[in-house]
C-alpha cells in the first residue's frame, strides 16, 4: 500500500514537471471556411488552447473579443460575396500570445483609411468601423498587412500577466 501511494505521488510530480515544461511553446493552426458562425468556432479555439496559462477571465474576454473582430472582419470584408477559408493561427511563447487571422482575399484598398475608428465599407451591413479599433485596445499590439486582391493578414500579441495556482 505504501509503495503504491509513493508510485502516485512520484507520477502526478512526473506530470505536473511535464505540464510546466510543455507550456513554454505551443502553436496550432486551423483553417476553416469564411462563414459567419465560424467566427465563434475560432473565439472558442483560442480559448481552449491557452487555457494551460489560466487566463484571467479579463484577459480571455479580451483575446476573443479580438479574435472575433478580426475573423468577422476577413468574412465579411475578404471574400465578397465567395465562401473560401480564413487562416487561423496561434504561437504561443512562455506567456506570450501571437494570434494571426489570415485571408486572401479582396484586401484593402486603403488601409490607414481603414485603421481609422467609425470607417466602414459595409455601412447597408451596420457594421460600426470599430473593429481594428476594438483589436488596438484589447490586445497588447496588432499589425495588419493588406495587398489589394491578395488579402490581408492581421497578427495580434497579447502577453499573459503570470502563471497562476490551479
Amino acid at each position: 500500500m505504501v509503495a503504491e501511494r509513493e508510485n502516485i505521488q512520484v507520477t502526478e510530480e512526473k506530470e505536473l514537471l511535464q505540464q510546466r515544461t510543455q507550456g513554454s511553446r505551443n502553436e496550432m493552426e486551423i483553417v476553416f471556411d469564411a462563414v459567419s458562425c465560424n467566427e465563434s468556432f475560432a473565439r472558442v479555439a483560442v480559448a481552449a488552447f491557452i487555457t494551460h496559462l489560466n487566463p484571467t477571465l479579463e484577459e480571455l474576454a479580451d483575446i476573443k473579443t479580438a479574435v472575433s473582430e478580426a475573423v468577422t472582419n476577413a468574412i465579411i470584408h475578404g471574400y465578397e460575396d465567395e465562401t473560401k477559408q480564413v487562416e487561423l493561427t496561434c504561437d504561443q511563447n512562455g506567456q506570450q500570445l501571437v494570434v494571426t487571422v489570415e485571408d486572401h482575399g479582396v484586401g484593402i484598398e486603403d488601409l490607414e483609411q481603414a485603421l481609422q475608428p467609425f470607417f466602414t465599407t459595409k455601412p447597408e451591413l451596420e457594421r460600426s468601423g470599430m473593429g481594428f479599433s476594438f483589436m488596438e485596445a484589447f490586445m497588447d499590439r496588432i499589425e495588419v498587412r493588406s495587398k489589394k486582391g491578395e488579402g490581408t493578414r492581421v497578427v495580434m500579441w497579447k502577453y499573459i500577466e503570470r502563471e497562476r495556482e490551479q
